[in-house]
């Protein structure tokens, strides 16, 4: 059976929940959820460069996360309660898997990212972060499993960050592979502004491992005195979409600001992102968080929102079946309850465009191995797929 914990609430944990009430990435309830607008299944909807046609597979999901493919044409979508659902020749299973670790199901936490290896067809192996809980609060941790049935089974922790927190948000976190060995972890800053800028602790960084869990030697803080060697880049507040693009070897991230200052940023190794030292967004309660915006030795974003969109979820369209869009970067927007398709010039931000408006809460974006884009998003819980016309 899966298992899931329903943490007792302490009065720190609800200090920091009372907190990201606010924050435009939080789960929102169903009552205060915009009505969606989902596209009649079959009907043509027409964008500036590709008309597509969506095909809602599923409206009974809860607070679907993270979406992977398996070879076998079956879909897997982690559901933040706890549950990993199955989606077998376009239809959501009553069945779900077993074998999914404990989860710390509360604020933010709960079951995240999923994602196949990339020689998953070989290997077996399948990757989830998730909030760990554990003495002291929870953590971002990833494990990797193989699957037998509907069980995930021969499960493998290979990263939790430390330390364990008493906190209820940005726990991050997406997965991303370089298909040269590493796998790529995000994380969130558990809403400590500090923590971002200390290289002693995980959080507020993206992490890079060798697919095993073991710590590459060329990481740039492998050598650094009290530094988590785990650690890619820094700086970051809350990593909600991640992709690592083949074509460029560029790594993107989008990350959630305050109010205002959501960024796109490529992410390189060592590297600080600058939060909380420099941002775009001011606190919820309009105060200042930082009076500069751009500091020398602090990386900027390639692109910024403001007001905030409340990103989460990212793929790169790499497959002809959308070949106007081949490149571009496909990004939900939570509070903006639609996918903003993001268009690049050599890795540069050069203009967006809307789809999907009024959709819902977009939890994620997968593009699936034979160039289909699915959508997942919040209350009710939707997989939608987009197909081209053509």
């Amino acid at each position: 059976m899966l298992k899931t914990i329903n943490a007792v609430i302490t009065p720190i944990l609800a200090a920091s929940l009372l907190l990201s009430c606010n924050e435009s990435d939080l789960n929102q309830n169903v009552s205060e959820t915009p009505e969606q607008n989902a596209p009649a299944t079959g009907e043509v909807t027409k964008s500036e460069q590709e008309n597509f046609v969506v095909d809602t597979l599923s409206n009974e999901l809860s607070n679907p996360w993270g979406i992977a493919f398996l070879p076998d044409g079956k879909i897997l979508v982690t559901e933040k309660a706890g549950e990993i659902r199955i989606f077998k020749d376009g239809a959501l299973l009553p069945e779900k898997m077993t074998g999914v670790p404990e989860v710390f199901a509360s604020g933010q936490g709960g079951l995240l990212d999923i994602k196949t290896h990339p020689d998953y067809a070989d290997n077996g192996w399948i990757y989830i972060t998730y909030s760990k809980p554990g003495e002291g609060g929870a953590a971002t941790a990833m494990i990797r499993g193989k699957i037998d049935g509907n069980a995930l089974v021969q499960t493998e922790e290979l990263f939790r960050a430390q330390p364990y927190i008493k906190s209820g948000h940005h726990f991050g976190s997406r997965i991303a592979f370089d298909g040269k060995g590493h796998v790529f972890v995000s994380t969130g800053e558990r809403g400590t502004k500090p923590n971002a800028q200390n290289l002693e602790n995980h959080y507020g960084k993206v992490i890079r491992l060798n697919e095993d869990g073991s710590v590459p030697n060329d990481n740039p803080f492998v050598n650094t005195p009290k530094a988590k060697p785990e650690i890619w880049s820094y700086g970051h507040r809350n990593v909600q979409g991640m992709v690592y693009d083949d074509a460029s070897n560029t790594l993107f991230a989008h990350e959630h600001g305050p109010k205002g200052g959501d960024e796109i940023n490529i992410v390189l190794p060592g590297k600080n992102y600058g939060w909380p030292v420099i941002t775009y967004g001011i606190d919820y309660d309009g105060s200042t968080i930082s009076e500069i915006s751009e500091k020398e030795g602090l990386e900027q974003p390639i692109h910024y929102w403001d007001p905030s969109i409340a990103p989460c979820g990212m793929a790169i369209v790499t497959s002809n079946k959308f070949p106007n869009w081949k490149g571009d970067l496909l990004i939900g927007a939570l509070s903006h309850t639609h996918v903003v398709r993001v268009e690049l010039d050599n890795k540069t931000f050069a203009g967006e465009e809307k789809l999907l408006e009024g959709v819902g809460r977009v939890r994620a974006v997968a593009e699936s191995p034979d160039g289909f884009i699915y959508v997942a998003t919040e209350s009710p819980g939707m997989l939608l797929k987009l197909s081209p016309t053509n």
